[in-house]
């Protein structure tokens, strides 16, 4: 990294990233990490405040965070590209080896939770490479494109015709439901086994039911155009764009969430329903995600918020160390082989444990930050990516 570069670092994206990452693992500690299950033994208030406690962080984060997360995926290609290109090389073969590294890191952390995103990510990344040199009106366009679902707009349409035919369960139903048999146990062998044969279909599957391999390489790509257009580089030009973005992502959001919670007396045929249902919470989440990206960038501009705001961005220089990190803590406190806590928390004692990790792991990242340039397992990525270069 030379000193341009490091001068010029985006820090409110490290910040959004450590932003998403602390919400991501909220919910992976309220799911139990996979492990759905509420105690029984909990006095009737705390039930209450326990569902009132999932719903709000369930309605802020679920289907946000993640994208969050690929929206500056793509972001952080083009930075890497761009600096490469600076430089006159051609950053493509490499980052195709770099995604090759990010699979492995995904079979690491799906070892020990199957809900692993990193695959999905090192997997959906390639497709960035055939589109990557073409102009931005048409990377906005095939973005578009995928942002709108058109497979299973497709569906849908056949499904129209047959609006009463009969519609079976999701497949991912079936391999969630064999969880049980290696999460609550207390091998560690049969877990990781589980996890990594029935537990990635699961994901695999449910990922492709809910439409996120589409929208994942959308956002990939719009990401991508907002490095080119260099949306996260603070000026006037690019305040108004953000503020103008929440803007209309909540007019939009409004009106798409309101849909999503009467779909049930708007739409008779369940077969329509479940289609309509995964192409408009895709657009739901997505706006939504819009909006909070939009008010963190502009708080992240004022004096007051910056301060405060800025606590993520170790955690999130730190992103990769810190996502493998959460999976092995969670999977040591909630499953079978480890303390097998899934049993007895309900979201408030969920919330409070994913507090106390989110509060760690930032006094960890915070000081491994002082000491280093990059987190431990980022050191290591990095080291591997150009192992095979002089840099």
């Amino acid at each position: 990294m030379n000193p341009q570069i490091k001068k010029d670092r985006l820090h409110v994206v490290d910040a959004i990233r450590g932003f998403a990452l602390v919400s991501i693992m909220l919910l992976h500690n309220l799911e139990h990490f996979d492990v759905y299950f509420l105690p029984k033994t909990l006095p009737t208030w705390m039930v209450s405040l326990d569902k009132m406690v999932w719903d709000t962080s369930f309605f802020i984060f679920a289907g946000k965070s993640y994208a969050m997360f690929a929206l500056l995926f793509g972001l952080t290609y083009f930075i890497q590209s761009d600096n490469q290109a600076k430089r006159g090389n051609d950053f493509r073969v490499t980052f195709a080896w770099r995604l090759v590294l990010l699979f492995l890191f995904g079979v690491l952390n799906s070892t020990f939770y199957q809900g692993d995103i990193l695959i999905i990510y090192a997997v959906i990344g390639f497709f960035i490479l055939p589109v990557a040199h073409l102009s931005n009106k048409q990377v906005f366009w095939i973005a578009v494109i995928l942002f709108l679902q058109p497979i299973e707009m497709m569906h849908l349409i056949k499904v129209m015709q047959t609006p009463n035919m009969e519609i079976a369960n999701p497949e991912s139903w079936t391999y969630f439901g064999k969880m049980s048999e290696y999460i609550k146990g207390d091998s560690f062998i049969e877990t990781i086994k589980g996890n990594l044969t029935n537990g990635k279909l699961a994901v695999l599957k449910w990922s492709n039911e809910s439409g996120r391999f589409l929208h994942i390489l959308s956002l990939f790509l719009f990401g991508m155009l907002a490095g080119r257009k260099k949306l996260f580089v603070e000026s006037n030009k690019n305040r108004k764009f953000w503020i103008k973005t929440a803007i209309i992502s909540l007019l939009v959001f409004i009106p798409l969430f309101a849909i999503q919670k009467n779909l049930d007396v708007l739409v008779a045929s369940k077969a329509i329903r479940r289609s309509v249902s995964t192409i408009e919470t895709s657009w739901t989440n997505l706006t939504f995600m819009l909006f909070l990206v939009s008010g963190f960038v502009l708080l992240f501009q004022t004096k007051f918020f910056n301060k405060i705001l800025n606590i993520f961005s170790p955690l999130g220089r730190m992103s990769l160390s810190n996502y493998i990190m959460q999976s092995i803590a969670g999977a040591t406190i909630y499953y079978g082989f480890g303390l097998g806590m899934w049993e007895y928390t309900g979201a408030i004692y969920s919330m409070i444990i994913s507090v106390v990790l989110a509060v760690l792991m930032g006094a960890f990242s915070t000081w491994w930050m002082k000491n280093h340039k990059r987190g431990p397992l980022e050191g290591v990525w990095h080291k591997a990516t150009w192992m095979f270069k002089k840099i």
